[in-house]
């Protein structure tokens, strides 16, 4: 099959990350809801939507009851919760979602690279997912800019696929570790589009 379809990742659009949720982003419902616009308008030029999620249970030293919001983290998504369910604003445009991929159940994981769908043990791999059905561009938005958006962009141009980072629909935790992603971005060659949701930081 030829690689020539585009994709769309949903990253870790969950209650959690936003407002309300123990690790809440400023601007992180929003971007739910402009991401459910984005597909009603734009839903015909992917060929595939898929979401992907943190999904914990035990990630040892990623939860921390003194977080350094750059490697540690108060706890968050875990499995069984409310806040680990997609936001109700995101859930318009993941009804149209063609799979789903948890990641993190026992450490941490910032990729949806790192996901498998349906399982998140034992499933297949988001890299393996996309290649089966003939993907060759994936276009990346949700939460965080700086973290779970980033780390995901980075892998999917490791994999050989051409990115487009969706800037508008997506929200960051600082000003300056977004800012530190975006060139990261840039120098590692994904396209930047529009301009990121970034307000006050984490809220929790």
């Amino acid at each position: 099959m030829s690689a020539t379809g585009r994709a769309l990742l949903v990253v870790d659009v969950q209650n959690d990350f936003c407002e309300g949720g123990s690790l809440a982003v400023a601007g992180g419902s929003e971007v739910a809801r402009l991401i459910s616009a984005h597909v009603e308008e734009h839903g015909d030029a992917y060929a595939v939507v898929a979401a992907t999620a943190d999904w914990h249970e035990d990630p040892g030293t990623h939860f921390s009851d003194d977080p350094d919001y750059v490697d540690t983290w108060p706890p968050h998504c875990r499995i069984g919760t409310p806040g680990a369910q997609f936001h109700p604003d995101v859930r318009p445009a993941l009804d149209r979602a063609d799979g789903v991929f948890r990641k993190g159940r026992f450490r941490a994981a910032y990729s949806g690279f790192e996901g498998h769908s349906p399982d998140p043990d034992t499933g297949q791999p988001l890299a393996t997912w996309l290649s089966d059905r003939g993907i060759g561009a994936v276009d990346v938005a949700g939460i965080a800019t700086d973290h779970c958006v980033r780390a995901t962009a980075l892998d999917a141009v490791r994999h050989g696929l051409q990115v487009r980072v969706l800037l508008h629909l997506t929200a960051g935790v600082l000003a300056e570790t977004t800012a530190r992603a975006l060139d990261d971005l840039r120098a590692n060659g994904a396209q930047l589009v529009g301009d990121p949701v970034v307000r006050t930081g984490p809220t929790a």
